[in-house]
């Protein structure tokens, strides 16, 4: 027997899944935490914690090189969170969906077996 909460977001699902599977619906929710993880290795880099780390970026990297990566960073986090929240949703719509047909299919069972 499937929950009210579950019988709401099965037709959340139903009506929002095509939209949320969109590449840009999907990168910029996602954007916000990969900047805040991108930040956190500008944050580590300049804070020096690491004294050794911090002379090696700063002789031998290139700032462009740095900027570039923390860029790649923050581009693949924004996607990726946002599509593995997809999938997982996803996944519970199915599940759902499969626990509602299964008691659906019990019912059926059970009044054909009264009469």
């Amino acid at each position: 027997m499937l929950t009210e909460k579950d019988k709401a977001f099965i037709k959340y699902w139903e009506e929002n899944r095509i939209k949320e599977k969109s590449i840009l619906k999907q990168f910029f929710p996602g954007l916000p935490i990969g900047l805040a993880l991108g930040a956190g290795i500008l944050l580590a880099l300049d804070s020096g914690w690491y004294a050794r780390a911090n002379m090696v970026a700063q002789g031998e990297s290139s700032p462009y090189v740095l900027f570039i990566a923390i860029a790649g960073i923050v581009g693949f986090m924004g996607f990726f969170y946002k599509k593995f929240r997809w999938e997982m949703n996803e996944q519970s719509y199915k599940e759902l969906k499969l626990k509602e047909e299964k008691t659906a299919a019990n019912t059926i069972t059970e009044t054909e077996k009264d009469h």
